[in-house]
């Protein structure tokens, strides 16, 4: 028997990744209506944001998600000189991106059916907006998941502990009978304070250290080689 109960994944980075091509249509789409190189960094990100009216204490439902980010590619299409049809192109930009802008990675399947399999709960938490869970129905990997947790909802990001006592408390497991995962170490490390055995997975391969992975299914192989038998 193995002395775990749950494990928890980020989304972002860890489970999906960006389409880089439903993006690039964006960027092109954007680009035809304004004449001009589309860019966008964090700082102006966040502007866009706050023009747009984001909550601080952060979206409640799906349909207040569904209207901010409506809301967000009508300033966004305005700040970049687009006068004409603004509704409407907004719309596209919305139709071409809701659910639609991730993918899994390779062995994103395969890990959760392994974790499942062995009778794992299985959490997710991430900083972002309700629209958690449905974005990892409709790429296939809701039936393993059996918790979502979301920055929004709680009121708190990571690495706040907050934001991990609510998955915790969510599949009511304690955090030394958990194994958590994500692609930033900040975050990673929060979960390790708390008592998870925490990983950070580092897809480019730049960093080395005890609790330092490149790959999903490495927590397989710790699982089976440290926790087994």
């Amino acid at each position: 028997m193995h002395k775990y109960k749950a494990i928890f994944f980020d989304r972002d980075g860890t489970l999906t990744k960006r389409k880089d091509e439903v993006l690039k249509r964006e960027r092109e789409m954007i680009e035809k209506w304004s004449g001009k190189p589309f860019v966008l960094d964090y700082d102006r990100l966040m502007r866009l944001f706050d023009l747009s009216g984001r909550p601080q204490e952060g979206l409640k439902s799906i349909e207040e998600e569904i209207e901010f980010t409506k809301r967000y590619y009508r300033v966004l299409l305005k700040e970049e000189g687009v006068t004409e049809d603004i509704d409407k192109k907004a719309e596209s930009l919305f139709q071409l991106i809701w659910l639609k802008n991730r993918e899994l990675y390779p062995e994103t399947m395969e890990v959760l059916r392994y974790f499942k399999s062995h009778d794992y709960k299985i959490g997710v938490i991430s900083d972002t907006s309700p629209s958690l869970q449905k974005s990892l129905e409709v790429l296939g990997a809701g039936k393993y998941i059996d918790s979502y947790i979301c920055s929004d909802l709680v009121g708190a990001m990571k690495p706040n502990p907050k934001i991990y006592q609510a998955a915790l408390d969510s599949l009511n497991v304690k955090a030394e009978e958990s194994i958590y995962v994500d692609d930033y170490a900040i975050e990673a490390d929060g979960a390790r304070k708390m008592g998870f055995t925490s990983f950070y997975l580092d897809r480019k391969g730049d960093k080395e250290g005890q609790w330092v992975i490149y790959n999903l299914k490495e927590v397989i192989e710790y699982v089976e080689n440290k926790c087994e038998g």
